[in-house]
């Protein structure tokens, strides 16, 4: 059963997967005319001009929805993912990350506008919204079944992928460090979750608006601490990254398909531009403005890829770490990111560790929010409470045992969650681009 399951993972999370969900972000950045880029200025002011700002309609700030979707998104994908490329795929692994990133921003931008555009509200007056609405609302009651599908693949995937994999992977980073007992962690963490999402969005908004930029400034500014000690080796390792990108050996040997699947595979890994996770926590966002909401949305794919991933892929490429030493095995995921820190900075391995506990943590958050409302999507609100008992249970399931088979599905379901939403956003992409040629910038940029 692992071999099939493995086996249609590789399908779901192949080639044709990749390319579509890349060929979208490349057709819609065209159709924006690179508005995503362009405005990153205006994204940037408006993200930090919403901070303790509590007018419009909507249940958080703009910065708390953005704080809530890289909560997350910076994982595990940020610390592990970005060495698994380039163990796998080589340094050249990087650019084409660089490349999904880059139009994953049109991405982000045009799935998080539409989930605010056609966003409701539930019983419990709080804004919902997210691809199973986009596709309910904006496509139509005929494309109900795509709805109900995006919903229940998402309730699914996160108790592995949101929850599941991010305990063990927590519990296991404080057991080698700490030597701190797996259950322990869990339970820990359990609780601390169970504090954080039973107060909902609003909560867990408050916490990833305290969380998330704290420990991004303590890890990216680690990654700049040995960066800034080596800068003179920063310019061959950008300059390693772009030839291997396109070395004509690795075209002859068929091996350049494979680094462009992985540098891809692991940006959407990291950023989940196209999944369709982002936009439901956008969807609860003030003040309500679809373009203004999308142009915040579209920071996360650029701080979770081109910085943060960046910065662990340059220390890794710098340090050498990730290159083959004759008669050892070669170091992959996290362990190679720990001996790239190690190497360039004292306690390095620990600042890894201290980043991978709280990504992680954050991410049970983050997903928990999401699969909450993709459940309530398809149950309505009385299942929420049950949700979130279930969901805590798994933090200490998680913790102290691995599923392989579980989290093999759960990585299925995620990947499939991916197809329904890129349907709706190239149906709809024709809103997308009236609601953005028709809004006022400049208006929204001299506003008090």
């Amino acid at each position: 059963m692992q071999d099939l399951l493995n086996q249609i993972n590789g399908v779901v999370w192949g080639a044709p997967t990749l390319w579509l969900i890349g060929l979208t972000g490349a057709y819609l950045m065209l159709g924006l005319r690179f508005m995503p880029l362009r405005r990153i200025g205006f994204a940037i002011r408006e993200t930090l001009r919403s901070i303790g700002n509590s007018s419009g309609e909507g249940d958080v700030s703009a910065f708390s929805s953005l704080m809530t979707a890289l909560a997350a998104t910076i994982g595990t994908g940020n610390v592990a993912g970005v060495a698994g490329a380039i163990s796998v795929g080589g340094p050249g692994s990087v650019f084409w990350m660089w490349l999904i990133a880059l139009v994953g921003m049109a991405t982000k931008y045009a799935e998080s506008l539409l989930a605010v555009h056609y966003r409701e509200v539930d019983e419990l007056g709080e804004h919902v919204g997210g691809p199973m609405y986009v596709i309910r609302n904006g496509l139509g009651k005929q494309w109900g079944w795509l709805a109900v599908l995006f919903a229940l693949f998402g309730t699914l995937a996160g108790f592995g992928i949101g929850n599941g994999v991010q305990a063990h992977e927590l519990a296991k980073a404080l057991n080698v460090s700490l030597g701190i007992p797996p259950l322990l962690s869990g339970v820990v963490m359990a609780a601390i979750t169970f504090g954080v999402i039973i107060g909902g969005i609003e909560r867990i908004g408050r916490v990833a608006s305290a969380v998330v930029p704290f420990m991004a400034v303590i890890y990216v500014g680690g990654s700049a601490t040995i960066l800034l000690a080596h800068l003179g080796e920063i310019p061959a390792a950008l300059a390693l990254i772009l030839s291997d990108a396109f070395n004509a050996q690795a075209l002859a040997g068929g091996a350049l398909g494979v680094m462009i699947q992985k540098g891809i595979a692991r940006g959407v890994f990291s950023n989940e531009a196209g999944l369709g996770t982002a936009p439901i926590a956008q969807a609860a966002a003030k003040p309500g403005d679809p373009v203004l909401q999308g142009s915040v949305a579209m920071l996360g794919t650029f701080i979770d890829t081109i910085i943060v991933c960046t910065m662990t892929a340059l220390v890794i490429v710098t340090s050498g770490a990730w290159l083959p030493i004759e008669g050892s095995d070669p170091l992959t995921g996290v362990a190679l990111t720990m001996a790239a820190f190690d190497w360039g900075l004292p306690g390095g391995a620990w600042l890894v560790t201290f980043g991978t506990v709280f990504f992680t943590a954050t991410t049970i958050l983050g997903w928990g929010y999401y699969s909450e409302r993709c459940l309530e999507f398809l149950a309505g609100v009385r299942a929420i409470k049950a949700f979130r008992l279930v969901w805590v249970a798994v933090v200490v399931l998680g913790a102290v045992a691995s599923f392989d088979l579980i989290w093999t599905i759960a990585d299925i379901l995620n990947a499939l969650m991916a197809l329904p939403n890129l349907i709706a956003l190239l149906l709809l992409s024709a809103t997308v681009f009236r609601l953005t040629r028709s809004y006022d910038f400049q208006s929204a940029r001299s506003r008090d």
